[in-house]
């Protein structure tokens, strides 16, 4: 898994997906007018060359088509130097420039990284940076349809790499990172029973069974809660203590 420390060198330019937008050239924010982080969003996430058409009707689907294609020619005049240089702009087709580095296309190869690797192959540094990379949502807060269409993926991916790398991370006995990882899953999707099990195993491990059980239960009653249904058999099994009250 590659470290991030190397975003922001001179003269790169660097757009931010995961958590809130930014571009960022040489370490520094970029001022974005209206509609320019946007356009850039929606052409990162892409990751092709859009036809002019496609990108105006998404960004203003309420507005008629000529608006629309208005809007995109405002925004496009007035970028500045930097938000300019971060485009490739054709006359039928834009996209991003190939030279700007997208923190979420490094985070996606991190999570496939983690998921075909049958151990463990990294530092806990690394891996607690792929834990932070790992429990960012893309564009959080952005509602619109063509970024909740790739949220949903991104989600289940990083949802998948999380616990892999939690289950990676105890079978190297690196307890401490292993529970982090368990955590983060947990905190992208409290209802998930492979998360919470992670966890509970990692207490397992390390002679907890009072930690664990606690943590059984507390996914129970979230569950019940929420779904008025109780946990599987298999969790009940992996948590002893808890099979014998069920």
């Amino acid at each position: 898994m590659a470290p991030t420390s190397g975003f922001g060198e001179p003269g790169e330019t660097h757009a931010y997906l995961l958590g809130s937008f930014e571009l960022k050239r040489s370490g520094s924010a970029v001022a974005l007018a209206d509609g320019a982080a946007h356009l850039l969003a929606f052409l990162a996430v892409a990751g092709r060359p859009v036809e002019r058409l496609v990108v105006a009707t998404n960004l203003w689907p309420d507005a008629a088509t000529h608006r629309a294609y208005g809007n995109l020619r405002s925004v496009l005049a007035r970028a500045g130097r930097s938000v300019r240089g971060a485009l490739c702009i054709g006359h039928e087709r834009l996209s991003l420039a190939d030279h700007v580095r997208v923190d979420w296309y490094e985070g996606r190869a991190t999570a496939l990284r983690i998921l075909e690797a049958d151990t463990l192959s990294v530092s806990a540094h690394d891996a607690m940076g792929a834990v932070s990379t790992l429990s960012s949502e893309l564009l959080s807060g952005w509602h619109e349809e063509w970024v909740i269409s790739a949220q949903e993926p991104w989600r289940e991916l990083r949802l998948q790499a999380l616990e892999t790398l939690a289950d990676q991370l105890l079978a190297a006995d690196r307890y401490a990172c292993a529970a982090v990882a368990a955590h983060a899953a947990i905190q992208v999707e409290p209802l998930r029973e492979s998360a919470y099990s992670g966890l509970i195993r990692v207490h397992l491990a390390q002679g907890n069974q009072a930690e664990a059980l606690r943590q059984y239960e507390r996914y129970r009653l979230l569950l019940w809660e929420a779904l008025g249904v109780e946990p599987t058999e298999r969790l009940r099994h992996l948590t002893p203590t808890a099979e014998r009250r069920s």
